[in-house]
């Protein structure tokens, strides 16, 4: 049976005010993605798993910048957290939450992030893309790289969310061009949002300094400020090239997978539109959690 059928069945039958509300979200889910104006792009620092149940400056930077979105039809998050060989999106009504760590409290891992998935919206991306085959997902869900940042902005879990992941095999050029091709969605009202970290070396975390309100190594911060100021200046190229702009970004990007969901939110940018930054910061000497608002 098609949408159109079946929804043409449920017509006929008797409504109580219950049952109309919850035919009124089937609708909400089941419709194509209509128009809109076009939706802002988010790359969000998100550093620790826990900040999704701490209080900190970095969580009201989070909420604050969701105050001033449109609220999306759906989510589209592109993780440092889902590398693959080949690109899939999530493809689930009813997408799980994962707890991809060890090592944190319990009350972390009871954390639930329900939101619903779209089918459609997978669908609609993969279509889209004519870079590469994309497949459509039934196994991963919403890692925390995506439910711990989308819950400050959406805490109610209503809007559907789905996940792109990282081909590990293909190059930076590779992703930026890739992303490019989604970039409609915006018109349909999806917020696409790139997580990860423009500066993230684990293997050099001062941990002395965890406490510390604001900390970053030299080579930290001289990569940082030149990552700011190509974004600033809307100068991608040595962005996408960093594996040619010398010691500093060596270090602070020594493995790709939580730098390149920023070049996904950058190929998303129109020429002359808007830049912010916010949340920026270094922290435990080899981290930043520097996020940007494009749009």
């Amino acid at each position: 049976m098609n949408r159109k059928t079946f929804l043409k069945t449920l017509a006929v039958l008797p409504i109580t005010a219950a049952a109309a509300m919850k035919l009124n979200e089937l609708n909400k889910m089941t419709a194509p993605l209509s128009s809109t104006a076009k939706m802002p792009v988010l790359f969000l620092g998100h550093g620790s798993p826990m900040n999704a149940i701490e209080e900190n400056e970095f969580v009201a930077g989070f909420r604050n910048i969701g105050k001033t979105i449109q609220k999306p039809n759906a989510i589209l998050c592109v993780s440092a957290h889902w590398e693959t060989r080949g690109t899939f999106v999530t493809a689930m009504q009813n997408p799980p939450t994962i707890h991809d760590f060890g090592g944190f409290p319990k009350e972390l891992f009871e954390v639930q992030y329900p939101a619903p998935g779209s089918p459609d919206l997978a669908k609609n991306t993969k279509s889209l893309i004519k870079k590469t085959e994309v497949g459509l997902d039934d196994k991963w869900g919403l890692d925390h790289g995506a439910w711990s940042v989308i819950k400050h902005l959406y805490p109610e879990a209503d809007i559907p969310v789905i996940q792109m992941s990282l081909d590990y095999h293909q190059s930076p050029q590779y992703h930026y061009e890739l992303a490019k091709e989604i970039k409609s969605l915006r018109e349909k009202g999806v917020l696409i949002i790139g997580s990860g970290n423009m500066v993230h070396n684990l293997s050099m975390v001062a941990w002395d300094k965890l406490n510390d309100a604001e900390y970053g190594f030299d080579w930290a911060i001289e990569a940082s400020e030149k990552m700011k100021k190509h974004i600033l200046d809307g100068d991608h190229q040595p962005l996408i090239n960093f594996r040619s702009q010398g010691k500093p970004f060596d270090l602070a990007i020594p493995t790709p997978e939580h730098y390149l969901p920023l070049l996904y939110s950058l190929a998303l940018q129109d020429k002359n539109e808007e830049v912010r930054l916010f949340n920026d910061k270094a922290v435990a000497g080899s981290l930043t959690m520097t996020s940007v608002k494009i749009g």
